[in-house]
């Protein structure tokens, strides 16, 4: 098949859609697909692989808690014409494909199978809302729609109800298998408890730093790992909240590379997402449980779908220190139990390798194909009449 994977996000800035999208390309071409990405960017054409189209610059915008880099460059249209008249794809796959403009333009001017996969968890949906007599239009030239959980099902099905299918964010498991090596800069001895993500509100850092000091007066040896995708102006709070109330043994790291991320999860103990909401599954925990990594997470939709209180992991009420540090000393307690978390966590995750969820998503296109085609040839007989 020649498929194109759009995203409405930059290309290849970091993030869970943007990950997907590489993932998902290069599985459809290791089976012998055609792939193309359709996308918008800051980074110069030139720089991108020869298989992503690049649509229009950024603009970053506030969003559920987030900034999202998208494009509004009114060029799109003209751009995304040429290159689907050029490409005359068989499947066309739209992440987020309500979210502008990209995503809206590319099913405007499409002619083929298309498909769309809603990424996004929320409580409610303003946009959705408002929009709702619009985007039903787009909606309509949907052929097949996937969610990546029952909680962003149950969010764009509030809104646009209808057939979807769930099919969950993968994980390449040979990235943070057996083999992978912890840091040694942190084997010494202390228990380290891994915070990795943006320092977004949503995201719960804060909750996390307030409720490390109980767990430090239990656990002198304990450390707080912090890395991720933020800026100094990101942590400059957090930092001055560190030195003003002597917190000893936070670490912020930063952002990390592709080749170290697992090895920080292998270094852990623990692994805690503290997150507040507006988290459809959460990667992170995918990536913790491949490493075989206890979990204490927030008991929110998106996480619930992953984490089995008790099983792999435990949930506490979001925005709630007391119960973050209980949960937290709970297992720095307890050798046995991390284990048993991390041994269960990861059988758990091989439900989700990118190998399956990739072979899931090529029958489902086949199916929808499948499908259009028939529709296709039963109008043809009735129109014959």
């Amino acid at each position: 098949m020649k498929i194109a994977l759009v995203s409405p996000y930059d290309y290849p800035y970091p993030g869970g859609v943007t990950e997907h999208v590489q993932h998902l390309e290069r599985m459809f071409s290791e089976r012998g697909h055609e792939v193309k990405i359709i996308a918008p960017s800051s980074t110069e054409k030139d720089q991108l692989d020869e298989n992503v189209y690049k649509v229009g610059g950024i603009v970053p915008l506030p969003a559920s808690g987030s900034i999202v880099r998208i494009t509004l460059s009114p060029r799109a249209y003209r751009t995304v014409k040429r290159i689907l008249n050029d490409e005359q794809f068989d499947v066309i796959h739209c992440h987020e494909p309500l979210m502008p403009v990209l995503p809206l333009v590319v099913l405007r001017h499409s002619k083929t199978v298309n498909i769309g996969t809603f990424h996004a968890y929320r409580e409610s949906h303003i946009g959705y809302y408002y929009a709702k007599p619009i985007l039903q239009r787009f909606m309509r030239r949907l052929h097949g729609r996937i969610c990546v959980s029952a909680a962003a099902f149950e969010m764009v099905n509030r809104y646009f109800p209808g057939q979807y299918r769930i099919i969950p964010n993968g994980i390449d498991l040979e990235e943070f298998g057996d083999s992978v090596q912890p840091l040694p800069q942190f084997c010494d001895g202390k228990l380290n408890i891994l915070f990795l993500g943006r320092m977004e509100e949503r995201k719960g850092f804060r909750y996390l730093l307030n409720a490390f000091p109980a767990v430090k007066q239990q656990f002198p040896e304990a450390r707080l790992i912090v890395a991720g995708g933020y800026s100094e102006e990101d942590i400059a709070p957090f930092r001055r909240q560190v030195a003003e109330h002597k917190i000893p043994d936070v670490v912020f790291v930063g952002r990390v590379s592709a080749e170290d991320k697992p090895r920080y999860y292998r270094t852990c103990h623990v692994f805690c997402a503290p997150s507040t909401g507006f988290e459809s599954q959460g990667i992170v925990l995918l990536e913790a449980m491949a490493s075989g990594k206890p979990l204490v997470a927030s008991d929110i939709p998106g996480y619930r779908s992953v984490v089995t209180h008790g099983q792999n992991g435990l949930l506490v009420p979001p925005r709630n220190e007391i119960a973050l540090a209980a949960a937290l000393t709970r297992l720095l307690a307890s050798p046995e139990l991390r284990d048993e978390l991390g041994r269960c966590g990861r059988q758990q995750v091989q439900r989700f390798s990118w190998q399956r969820v990739a072979d899931e998503i090529l029958d489902y296109y086949e199916e929808v194909r499948h499908k259009v085609q028939r529709r296709k040839q039963l109008l043809e007989v009735l129109h014959a009449r």
